[in-house]
Order: structure tokens, then sequence, then C-alpha cells
């Protein structure tokens, strides 16, 4: 099972859990009934916060001021929840689970109506932060994982979009970083499909890790960059239409041995310390004066079993800070 459907399971196994919450604090004695109504509205709520329901109408009201933003947003979650409802109610009365009357089992309450947003808004509040800072980072940060310093091994990926001077100089400041949020924003699905975390933006450049084994398998990592490349082409009319430029990225793989530790007292924040990572912004940065779309570090190329339809060049050894021993490159087409 992968992470998208346990992330489904999980959201929908937690508003049926306050479904039944909702039985036992109000005593209404149909706790499998309530799970049933949780489920859907979850369901609903949460296919909205993902983008899945009303795209298009999600993208038009980020653009209005934070407090319309809101009011709608409220507006969308009530008229969910109604919907949750009737359709929860009408499915419970066919199969003959109760005998209520249609618009008594159908509409909701006040009181169900305040629970449901309640909980809706502390669900949108958790995926809001897990956006905020990823997904496996917000679940590492949540149990304490790296409280204290771990050492361990792991893959990394530096994505940096090519040309972003000359791009933002000719778009403007507010345009070029439409232009940049819609590139991370690609970016994101081929990471998750690929069971990956973005760790961190740096201007222009979007960090990528995986654990060693999780990210060699199957060459998950390289069918990252990818995956990522097929979207943009994909994607090329809208990049023309909207932008009147199609984005072009450089990306850098390597692995190695970091320490993992959680910082910050206000802020917290996990990072890695380690010469790999220093590494792989260095091979980033000689993908710059090689002009080479992919290189891969010949540790990293070592422990991939590579696609048929990928071609490696080698590109020697070259001079590593850090390193006793040179580091040998590939590029790969």
């Amino acid at each position: 099972m992968n992470r998208r459907m346990w992330f489904w399971l999980t959201a929908l196994v937690t508003g049926a859990g306050a479904g039944i919450l909702y039985a036992l604090i109000f005593a209404n004695g149909r706790p499998a009934v309530a799970a049933v109504f949780g489920i859907v509205t979850a369901a609903l709520c949460l296919g909205f916060e993902r983008q899945l329901l009303l795209p298009r109408f999600q993208q038009h009201i980020k653009r209005l001021s934070a407090p319309v933003y809101g009011l709608i947003s409220i507006a969308v979650y009530v008229s969910l929840i109604v919907l949750a409802n009737i359709i929860a109610g009408s499915t419970v009365l066919a199969l003959g689970v109760i005998d209520d009357p249609f618009w008594e089992t159908v509409l909701p309450t006040p009181r169900v109506l305040s629970y449901s947003l309640l909980v809706a808004a502390i669900m949108s509040f958790v995926l809001r932060m897990r956006d905020l800072i990823g997904g496996e980072m917000f679940f590492n940060l949540l149990i304490g994982r790296y409280h204290r310093p771990v050492q361990e091994e792991r893959v990394f990926l530096f994505i940096d979009l090519v040309g972003s001077t000359a791009i933002a100089e000719r778009m403007g400041p507010l345009r070029y970083q439409e232009f940049l949020g819609r590139f991370f924003a690609s970016l994101a699905e081929p990471v998750r499909r690929c069971q990956g975390s973005i760790d961190d933006y740096i201007g222009d450049m979007a960090l990528i890790t995986w654990p060693l084994v999780r990210g060699v398998r199957e060459a998950r990592c390289l069918r990252c960059v990818q995956d990522f490349q097929r979207r943009i082409l994909e994607e090329a009319p809208m990049w023309q239409s909207r932008f009147g430029v199609q984005p072009r990225f450089r990306a850098a793989l390597h692995c190695g041995p970091v320490v993992t530790a959680e910082i910050g007292v206000e802020k917290h924040k996990i990072t890695y310390l380690g010469d790999t990572v220093n590494t792989t912004s260095r091979l980033e940065e000689l993908g710059k004066s090689l002009k080479e779309p992919l290189l891969v570090s010949t540790d990293l190329l070592a422990k991939l079993s590579l696609p048929k339809d990928v071609a490696v060049r080698e590109l020697g050894t070259h001079a590593s800070r850090g390193r006793d021993q040179g580091l040998g490159i590939v590029a790969l087409d």
C-alpha cells in the first residue's frame, strides 16, 4: 500500500473516529451510524482540501484577500457538511439501518454542524502544517524521531530551475513568484509518487530526500526526476499559455551518511549535517558549468538498477572538498 492510500485510509478512519466520538459525547446510541456520517464528511472535506473537488474554484478564491478567502472557505465547508449528511443519511435510510424521518436524518442540526466544522478545522490545520513542512518531516517532528541526533544513510536530490534570473527579470517579482510556485507544485506529485520528501526550498532550488533503502529501491530517486520531466512536458501548453515559457531544470543525485537532527527553539526544523549534503550541492553547481541536466555520483549509481531507457555517460572523477578521494560523476540521458 503506497503512502497516498495510507493517507486516505488514515483520514477516513479519523473521520469515523470523530463520528463515534460525537455519538459517545452526546449519547445518541448510534456509534456505527455516526461513523458513516463521519467517513462521508471527512471524504468530502478532505477532497476539497486536497483540491480534488472544485480545484479551479480554489485557485480563484486563493487570490482573494485572507478575510474573504476565510469566509468563502467556511461557506464551502458548511455546504460540504450538509451534502455529506444528505449522502450518508440517504444511505443508512436506504439500507434500513434506521427508520427515522427523512428530513431529520439528512439535515444536520446546529450541534452536528458546529461539531463537524470544528473537526474539519482541526484536520485542515494539521494538513496545512503537513504541507508547510512536508509530510515525512511533519510526522518525524510529531513523534520526536530526531529529538536526539541520528546518523543515517540518505539519498539527496537537488532540483534547480534553469535560467531563473533571466525569467525573473522578464516577468517581474510577483509574476515570477507565481511561476516558481507553479514549478514547485508540479514537482510535488512526482515526489509523492516516488515516496520522497521535499525537505526544503532554497530560492529556486528544491531539496528532496529519501532514506537510502527506499530511495534506491526500483530507482525511485531517478524515476522522480524522470516523472517530473514528463510532467513538465505534458504541461507544456499550460506553461506557454500562462507564462510564455516552459521551465527547464537541472538535477543532482548523491547519497551517503548524514547526521539528522531536530534544531530550533521557537521554530523547529529537521536538518541534515555532513559532507553528503555539501557534495550534492557542489554536484549541482558542477551541472551548471558542464551544462548537464542530470548528474549522478558513482557512489549512488553503484546502488541503482537503471531503467533500460537510461543512457550513462562517464564524466570522470572530480575533486571535492571534504573527500580524500575524488568524486566519480556520470551524466544520465
